[in-house]
């Protein structure tokens, strides 16, 4: 879409653009002070009682997940982007292995997508699991147990294996 002229105008003469200076003269130039005046004027309005305009009181969107944690309980968080991952209540075991390192088995978790079955020869057996990754920053964090075809290890199906490597304890611990 060519009209005969650039996209941008063309740098002035005598060297880069500087910023007209603020009205107190005191930030050297740049125009700061200048940007701030509408948010001083908003926050004196605020000391006096008044409400905020919608662009004045905007902050970053909320981090949204798919499901949250009450905040009165202990709870386990992805240590990438700190989603909520699960409760301590729902912790099994502490005396897993993951594929690099400690895990944690437990025995419901949110936040968390899972990949297809295959089946893998673990330290305790053949298992079918399928990988569980962070729904929100797509990090594989362990795996779920499908199905364990040894009898001693049948209590391990529908559970979850997070590594401690992917999670954050938060809310409450000591």
């Amino acid at each position: 879409m060519s009209h005969g002229r650039p996209p941008f105008p063309p740098p002035p003469a005598g060297g880069p653009r500087r910023s007209p200076p603020s009205p107190s003269g005191r930030d050297g130039g740049s125009g700061r002070a200048a940007a701030l005046l509408p948010l001083r004027a908003a926050v004196r309005g605020l000391r006096r009682g008044r409400r905020l305009p919608a662009a004045a009181g905007a902050r970053l969107p909320p981090r949204t997940f798919r499901s949250y944690l009450p905040r009165s309980h202990r709870t386990y968080s992805c240590v990438h982007c700190r989603a909520h991952l699960a409760r301590h209540e729902e912790l099994i075991s502490k005396s897993f292995q993951g594929s690099h390192g400690r895990a944690y088995l437990f025995n419901s978790v949110v936040n968390v997508g899972c990949g297809p079955a295959e089946q893998r020869l673990l330290l305790t057996g053949l298992h079918s699991v399928a990988d569980i990754f962070c729904q929100s920053c797509k990090t594989t964090l362990g795996w779920k147990y499908e199905q364990a075809f040894e009898s001693s290890q049948k209590y391990k199906e529908g559970k979850f294996i997070i590594e401690m490597s992917h999670m954050v304890k938060e809310n409450g611990w000591d």
